[in-house]
């Protein structure tokens, strides 16, 4: 079970589609109705209407047949996915880690919020680590931050990129650049640091590397991006740097426009930093990234997402397990990214070279923040954070309001 803290302070719709019963109210599934005459005692005569009950009878048949061999089917689908499944996470490349959930923090207020406003959504943190070599666990910075949170009753995902150098206590009472938390602490004081600013009750997680990105974009058969002419050449650097790390051959861009990028040039696409927007635009990229993924993943047969699973989950480092995984790919269809967005929000937040610990996203009040988060994820117009927040946004203000602007 997750820690809440205790109150004293510590130092971006298809609705699931239900399955037809093999025995639902198909016309000859019951007793036959009477048709309101005496029996005559006599033996049948073979003329007419005998020929139309034995062909109602076969037909009848045929359709009950038919319908067992679809259910048979369905389940050896099932089965299939399942040992699939099974093979990929049991071996010893499984990246599957069982959290330790008594050292995740979880704001006392959340547990109220999770029986009203927060009730039927699943948030899931999502990590890209700045890693080519399959170091996924800690000691290194996440480059990618984001919060996925899903409608479980309608299968609506809204995506959040928390910006990697947004100022926030790590959730151990040091405030620095919010990716520091996954390089100290891993997967858990990462969710622990977004549980903490931004009263969220996250306890799973999935983190995937350059290798992993790659393989997965290129097992669904590459995605579609709009690339703009300022993108092109350091689209191109940079899957030329990932390809050299991964020691792979890659394929230039040439031309602008929406196209489809290979796994290499759609990971080179979600790194692009210097151009407009600077790091504000490359988060909004990888959410562009994520959600041409999943509309891959949409369109995917069950042989591709097999393959999807057999080429990732090596280079996955994940805390969802078997049956959950199994739940999501048979469930894919039904979800949908309804709407993304970046925190701090633009109306919101600021920059500054604070000291030693260089130029970082500046929540200008972290409170309204979280407020606009609650809003944006759940719906809830009323939030009002919790006082673990309120006592961080204070400290936040009192750290960076001399540098804002400079």
């Amino acid at each position: 079970m997750a820690k809440y803290r205790d109150e004293a302070y510590e130092e971006e719709r298809v609705a699931p589609k239900k399955k037809k019963s093999s025995a639902s109210g198909s016309k000859g599934s019951g007793s036959r109705p009477s048709s309101g005459k005496k029996p005559s005692g006599k033996k049948p005569s073979g003329k007419k209407g005998s020929g139309k009950k034995a062909s109602s009878k076969k037909a009848q048949a045929k359709k009950q047949r038919r319908r067992i061999i679809i259910f048979v089917i369905e389940i050896i689908i099932l089965v299939i996915a399942v040992f699939v499944l099974y093979t990929v996470l049991s071996g010893t490349k499984s990246g599957k880690l069982d959290l330790n959930d008594d050292e995740i923090i979880i704001n006392p207020k959340v547990k109220e919020a999770e029986e009203t406003t927060m009730k039927g959504y699943r948030n899931i943190a999502l990590f890209g680590v700045d890693s080519t070599t399959g170091a996924l666990t800690k000691n290194t910075r996440s480059d990618t931050i984001m919060i996925a949170s899903i409608n479980q009753d309608t299968g609506e995902c809204r995506l959040v990129s928390v910006f990697r150098d947004t100022y926030l206590n790590l959730s151990n009472d040091s405030y620095n650049k919010c990716n520091a938390a996954y390089a100290k602490g891993g997967p858990e004081m990462a969710i622990s640091m977004l549980n903490m600013n931004l009263d969220l009750n996250i306890t799973d997680f999935v983190t995937v590397g350059f290798a992993g990105l790659t393989d997965t974009i290129d097992a669904l058969g590459g995605v579609y991006i709009d690339v703009d002419d300022s993108e092109i050449s350091h689209l191109n650097n940079y899957q030329l740097c990932i390809a050299e790390d991964l020691k792979r051959s890659y394929t230039p861009v040439s031309s602008t426009g929406y196209q489809l990028l290979d796994g290499l040039q759609a990971t080179g696409y979600c790194r692009i930093r210097y151009t407009a927007g600077d790091d504000f635009k490359r988060a909004e990229r990888q959410r562009e990234v994520l959600s041409a993924v999943a509309d891959q993943a949409k369109k995917a047969s069950l042989p591709q997402l097999t393959e999807t699973a057999n080429a990732v989950f090596d280079k996955v480092y994940t805390s969802l397990d078997l049956s959950e995984i199994i739940e999501m790919l048979g469930n894919v269809t039904t979800y949908y990214i309804s709407e993304t967005a970046g925190f701090p929000q633009e109306s919101n937040r600021a920059t500054g070279r604070i000291g030693s610990k260089g130029s970082c996203v500046i929540p200008v009040s972290l409170e309204d923040n979280v407020r606009w988060l609650h809003q944006f994820l759940f719906d809830d117009s009323n939030y009002e954070p919790s006082d673990d927040v309120k006592r961080c946004s204070e400290k936040i203000y009192q750290d960076t309001n001399g540098y804002i602007g400079k």
